[in-house]
């Protein structure tokens, strides 16, 4: 079970306007499960697959108070359910596109969420820790007093130890770099990365930060991106792309830039990282990590606690936040 393929699966829908679309989304992603595993069966056992960011929905609404309205869904939910009876009959492990998330607890707040579920059930849900500022009003864990969940959670499953990061989150290392602490021996990007820095060149981030995350970590990287075309998702067009890269960072397989609906595929094998880690004396970027040699982490720039339940989340409120961390960035430069 520890060499197995894996496929990331990018898509090309139009956007839901309100939660009745929802499902018409859900039905599209299960048929590309059902393809991967069927069509790539003669040459692997596909067992894990990976959907991007906003794949059941977008944040087409520029306030929380406006998606709660219309596109917030809780979890779990009949799209989850409908992803549990297709893991089970499959004996496969679906890392799911976004929801846009309501929760009970944090009345007044939306979360962009993607969850992890396998034969066994829903393993874990991770909530984007870092939105992609000013646009994304959902809210991070981070911002939440007395938010008491794990913020990088792991999934130890019978195919190695699995742990997700959305889009954003992947621009800033400590958050791989907390998944791989966590145990993670593969990284799951669910993505939205749009044009121009997707995935061609001049600038090509989205390949950069994939590959770099990988060797940095000793990690696979599995990661799917929107295929959307601008027609399904203004104002941006999105470049695909989507990779799956092995723990030195090298590139197993990755779909040609461009929009629209794809699957690539790869084979990993997690008892080899595994090996490798053990192994190691050099290039174990964990194991040397001097972790007090790096004051700024003790210092406080955009900070935690200040999204509260009489607020609603805005661009403009955003905007704020950003001001005030570079004031105080500045301020811990001496300018």
């Amino acid at each position: 079970m520890l060499r197995y393929g894996v496929a990331a699966c990018q898509v090309d829908q139009p956007n839901p306007a309100d939660r009745a679309q929802i499902g018409r989304n859900t039905s599209r992603m299960l048929e590309m499960v059902d393809m991967a595993v069927a069509g790539y069966g003669p040459f692997m056992d596909l067992r894990l697959l990976v959907f991007p960011e906003f794949g059941h929905a977008a944040p087409i609404y520029p306030t929380a108070k406006a998606l709660l309205a219309k596109l917030t869904v809780p979890i779990p939910n009949e799209h989850t359910e409908r992803y549990l009876a297709k893991a089970r009959e499959l004996g496969v492990y679906i890392q799911t596109a976004t929801f846009l998330e309501e929760d009970p607890r944090w009345p007044g707040k939306v979360f962009n969420t993607t969850c992890l579920i396998g034969p066994e059930g829903l393993w874990y849900r991770y909530r984007k820790v870092n939105p992609w500022l000013p646009w994304e009003v959902h809210t991070s864990p981070h911002d939440l007093d007395g938010y008491d969940e794990e913020f990088f959670p792991v999934a130890h499953t019978p195919i190695g130890n699995l742990g997700a990061a959305i889009c954003y989150d992947w621009l800033f290392p400590e958050s791989l770099r907390q998944l791989s602490a966590n145990g993670a021996e593969v990284l799951l990007r669910v993505s939205a990365y749009m044009d121009p820095w997707g995935a061609t060149p001049p600038m090509d981030w989205w390949t950069v930060v994939n590959r770099c995350r990988a060797l940095e970590n000793t990690a696979y990287v599995v990661a799917a991106n929107q295929g959307a075309s601008l027609a399904h998702y203004a104002p941006f067009s999105w470049p695909g792309g989507s990779m799956v890269v092995d723990f030195e960072g090298r590139i197993l397989a990755q779909a040609d830039p461009g929009p629209g609906e794809k699957i690539v595929v790869g084979v990993i094998d997690v008892g080899a990282l595994r090996q490798e880690r053990s192994r190691r004396v050099g290039h174990h970027a964990l194991g040397h990590l001097r972790t007090e040699a790096y004051p700024v982490y003790r210092e406080r720039f955009y900070a935690p606690g200040q999204r509260t339940a009489d607020t609603d989340h805005t661009v403009e409120l955003n905007e704020r936040s950003v001001a005030a961390a570079k004031e105080r960035l500045n301020g811990s430069r001496g300018r």
